[in-house]
Order: structure tokens, then sequence, then C-alpha cells
């Protein structure tokens, strides 16, 4: 086998080898999120089929359906991108079976002037004599090298064509794979397209109940708000007890910067303290029917989750404080410098004021409240709440 025939085989199959690595990854990032969004529509569908079984809030169904409307969504754009890598895919592997179809007929060709070539010279001696009669000595020698090298040649040759066969037919069932792939993709995005169109009435259904008693809604706003106040105030109250630096008498200890450097060194990658759909996001948000209302400010981040789930610390640090609170039921906050973790609508505690935690570490486990499932996490910097969103790593 001669040297660039050698390196063109080569260059040839690790072009199919990384054709195959990249499919295998698109097709393996894909199917990790498309489990992830619908891990978190398994839980929403549990928390609406408690809802639904003991009358609860339909502000909370209307939240859950549409971020279940959310997620179908984004499961809908996650496979039109697959079909799109699939639809690349195919057309490199079409033109690389062109490729290879056009190279195996030039080998095929060329194979079949050796065969005749040897077959007209069969006789050894018409050999001799076409040596003898060569012009001089250098024409006899070129002409002996071929007849000796002519049978080598055609051994080769054909193994070129055997060689470029079985990368055709690798090539072959590689697109037959990813069209394949891209029917089910298809498939699939048209189930959840269906279901979408579902969701999206059950949500209209939701919002005209609700509206139909604006008043006992507004009456319900009222009394989270009292609690959302009474929370904030008691974390404020939390936290600027931590961060005062104590002198010794008192036998509390100053504030660990150093943790706090490592603590903020995370942004952006700290583990989630249990895995489930945010259901409610930080900030300022309006109600979903009556536009105009606004909802109590959001320190922190609501997290659907299935019940008896365990609620982890994000980060090494202190427990502070564990306090009881209307509507929140147990909430722990957990000091890592002047950063502070808090997680609240707790069924118990897993740890005690003072203990010293580890990132993962489990410090209780969420609480079914009123047929919500849903574990309220806040991040403070000193005095300032932050987006948890931000300093939670990406799902």
């Amino acid at each position: 086998m001669t040297m660039s025939f050698l390196r063109t085989f080569i260059a040839a199959l690790a072009l199919i080898f990384t054709a195959s690595w990249l499919d295998a990854q698109d097709t393996g990032a894909y199917k990790a999120r498309v489990a992830a969004l619908e891990k978190e529509m398994a839980i929403i569908d549990r928390q609406l089929s408690d809802n639904a079984s003991k009358s609860r809030s339909l502000l909370s169904d209307l939240t859950l359906i549409r971020k279940r409307i959310s997620n179908r969504k984004e499961l809908i754009n996650e496979a039109d991108r697959q079909i799109r890598v699939y639809s690349d895919g195919i057309y490199s592997a079409q033109r690389q079976i062109n490729r290879l179809q056009e190279r195996i007929d030039t080998l095929s060709e060329h194979y079949s002037r050796l065969i005749r070539s040897a077959y007209k010279n069969r006789d050894a001696r018409i050999w001799y004599m076409y040596i003898l009669a060569s012009d001089n000595l250098g024409q006899a020698f070129r002409r002996y090298g071929y007849f000796k090298n002519l049978s080598r040649e055609i051994r080769e040759q054909a193994v070129r064509i055997e060689e470029a066969k079985a990368e055709l037919a690798a090539e072959k069932e590689r697109l037959q794979k990813l069209k394949k792939e891209t029917e089910d993709v298809r498939s699939q995005r048209a189930k959840e397209l269906a279901s979408l169109q579902s969701d999206e009435k059950r949500a209209e259904t939701t919002a005209a109940n609700l509206k139909r008693d604006r008043r006992k809604y507004e009456r319900q706003l009222a009394d989270k708000k009292k609690q959302v106040e009474a929370l904030n105030k008691e974390i404020q109250r939390l936290v600027a007890a931590a961060m005062k630096d104590k002198d010794d008498k008192s036998g509390k200890q100053p504030v660990d910067y150093k943790l706090a450097s490592e603590f903020s060194k995370n942004k952006g990658r700290l583990p989630w303290p249990a895995y489930g759909p945010v259901v409610d996001g930080f900030g300022q948000r309006y109600h979903p029917v009556f536009t105009k209302i606004k909802l109590p400010f959001n320190n922190g981040i609501d997290i659907a989750l299935s019940p008896g789930t365990a609620v982890n610390a994000v980060f090494d640090g202190v427990v502070k404080q564990i306090v009881v609170m209307p509507g929140y039921n147990i909430c722990i906050l957990v000091q890592h410098g002047n950063y502070f973790s808090f997680y609240c609508k707790l069924q118990n505690a897993a740890v005690k004021a003072g203990d010293k935690v580890k990132t993962g570490q489990k410090v209780g486990t969420v609480d079914t409240i009123n047929g919500e499932t849903k574990l309220h996490f806040q991040i403070w910097q000193d005095q300032s709440p932050q987006n948890p969103e931000l300093w939670l790593r990406k799902k």
C-alpha cells in the first residue's frame, strides 16, 4: 500500500469518525436537555394533579400550567435545533457518499485497465519479447519493472476498492441512522405541539375562572402580601444581626470574609438546593390575569419539587438561625461570610443553629403547604437580596 493512499485512507476514516463523534455529541446534549425538561414537567404534572384533587389555588394552577407551556415551547425549540443539526449531518453524509462513490468508480476503472493489461501479457514469452524489443537498456529495465509490479499493483488496487466500499457502507449506515433519528425527533415535536395547544386551552380556561371572582383572589393576594412582608422583615433582621462584628465577650465571631470571597468566586456555579422548575422568579411581577395588580416583590425564587425532596446547602457555611414563619413553615438561614442563603417552606430541619454545613449537605426536607410543594430560596449579599438564578449553575 503506497504512503499517499495510506494518508488518504486515514484522513477519510478520521473524517467519518469526527462526523460520527459530533453527531453523538449533538444527540447526547439534545437528549440530556429533553430529559431535564421532561423531569421538570413531571414535577409540574404531579402538583397540578394534587391541586385538582384538593381544589387548591387557581392562581397556582395557572402559574404551573404556564411554566409547563414554557417547557413545551423549549422542547419544541430544542427539537427544531436538533432537526437542523440532523439535516446538516444528512447533507454532509450524502456529499461524503457521493465522493466515495466517485472514488470507487475511479479505482474500479483503473483496476479494469490493470486486469486488461495483465490479460494481454499473460504469456511469459510475450513479456520477454517486449523487454528485448526495448530501444535501450533503461527502457528495458523500466518494462521489466512494469511487468514485475503489475500483479502487486492489481492486488493493492483490489484492496483500495474494498476499503473504499467499506467506508461507503459505513457512511450509508450513518446516513440512515441520521434519517431515522430525524423522523423520531419530528414525531416527538408533533406530539409536543399537540400537548402545547392543549395546555394553552387549559390556561385560557383557568384564567377565565380566575376572572369570575376577582374579589376572592384580591383577598388571597392581600394575605400573601402580608406573609411576604413578614418574611422579608425577618430575613433583614437576621442578616443585620449576623453582619454585626461582635466583641469577644459576646461569644460571637466576626464575618468570615475569606469564605465570602470563595462564595463570590462561585457565582454562576453554585449547585441547586434541589432540582425542579422555577415557577416564580426573582423581582417584581404582575398578576397573570389582572395584569395591573402587582404581586409581592419576590426576593428569591420558588422551585416546584416532588413531595419529600431533600433540600441541600449550596455552599459551605454556618447555620445562623432556624425560624418558623406563617405561610413558609420552617426557614433556615445559612451564612457564608457576608453572603447568606435562605431555605424556606421546609417540613423539617436536618441541622441546628451553629452547625457548620458543607456544599451539598442536606439541611431539611421540602414541605407541602396548601397543596403546593415548593422551596422558597433566597441569596443575600449584606443587606441586598440577589437573583439566585444568576448564582446557581445552568441546568
